[in-house]
């Protein structure tokens, strides 16, 4: 067996654990604290995280022997990639394993807000009868912003067609030609705004991207706008949201993730027109076995010089 240790910090699924088993000492502390970390990250050539574990460059100072840092998901901005480079370490991701569940998931909140799903239901289990209170909306017919059309913001979009939805798309970073293949109709940020019925949001956390929904953007939005994210919290300001929604600009907003999670019962997480999901969009069986393997597999792959798909930094 080869001398390499791998320290997992987040927990693995155990199918990506036995192949890492495979080939090197693999030690699971789920749950270490970062000055923890910091005291045991020397003795290894790899380390595996998902988004709790905040890789920061003090990690990278005291990890005389890291070689790869692994983030077992798509977001890496819990690693601090310019310190990574500076010294010399590798990071990877597994991009695909969750596009199918964050897709599902947005399908999921765009119908439980337009249709007070989670309202609905808890007025139910308290023994009430309120059918006349729920008249919602259709996606059928309506126009869906699509922020970021990558591959999950594609798989939206596919599978917002189906329910008749027309796709706008922005996306600084993709062709207008490759936005047209995916099923989008490749337009301005301005446009979008003042076209969309909804709008959903599937660009990573930059300091472009952040707050790109403010209030200068809900004030070019249509009146009654319904709000999907989750995608990265930072992306909107959630007091011009909160703001939005108070005044009626926003019907509705369908939340993920936030600017600090756990976020508390802020006015916005409490607010009666806001479904919220406790980060959620990777949680399913599916996506975590297929994240476990890829990252278990891209991780050995980058300790053995091997040719890497995924290479972030």
């Amino acid at each position: 067996m080869s001398a390499w240790k791998i320290l997992l910090t987040d927990g693995l699924e155990e199918n990506g654990k036995e192949i890492l088993r495979g080939m090197a000492e693999v030690v699971d502390q789920p749950g270490i604290s970062a000055d923890e970390l910091l005291t045991v990250v020397g003795e290894y050539d790899a380390l595996i995280v998902r988004g709790r574990t905040k890789v920061t460059a003090a990690v990278f100072d005291a990890g005389k022997n890291l070689k790869v840092v692994g983030r077992a998901g798509v977001g890496v901005d819990n690693i601090d990639l310019a310190a990574a480079r500076a010294h010399g370490v590798t990071v990877v991701n597994s991009p695909l394993a969750t596009t199918v569940a964050v897709a599902e998931l947005t399908l999921s909140l765009m119908l439980s807000v337009v249709r007070e799903i989670p309202r609905a239901d808890a007025s139910m289990k308290s023994g009430k009868w309120l059918k006349k209170e729920f008249e919602g909306h259709e996606l059928f017919g309506k126009t869906l912003g699509v922020m970021g059309f990558g591959r999950i913001g594609a798989a939206v979009a596919e599978r917002a067609k189906a329910f008749g939805m027309k796709i706008l798309a922005f996306d600084p970073l993709v062709s207008a030609e490759d936005i047209v293949k995916r099923g989008g109709v490749p337009v301005s940020k301005e446009e979008l705004f003042a076209k969309a019925d909804m709008v959903t949001m599937h660009m990573p956390l930059t300091a472009d991207s952040r707050n790109l929904l403010n209030a200068d953007a809900f004030n070019k939005m249509k009146d009654g706008v319904y709000i999907v994210c989750a995608a990265r919290g930072g992306v909107i300001d959630e007091d011009a949201l909160l703001e939005a929604l108070n005044s009626g600009k926003v019907s509705g907003a369908a939340l993920d993730v936030f600017a600090t999670e756990p976020p508390g019962q802020t006015s916005l997480v409490a607010h009666p027109r806001v479904v919220d999901t406790p980060h959620v969009g990777a949680q399913t069986v599916e996506a975590q076995a297929r994240a476990a393997n890829d990252i278990a597999e891209e991780v050995l792959n980058a300790l053995g010089g091997k040719t890497l798909r995924w290479k972030v930094a």
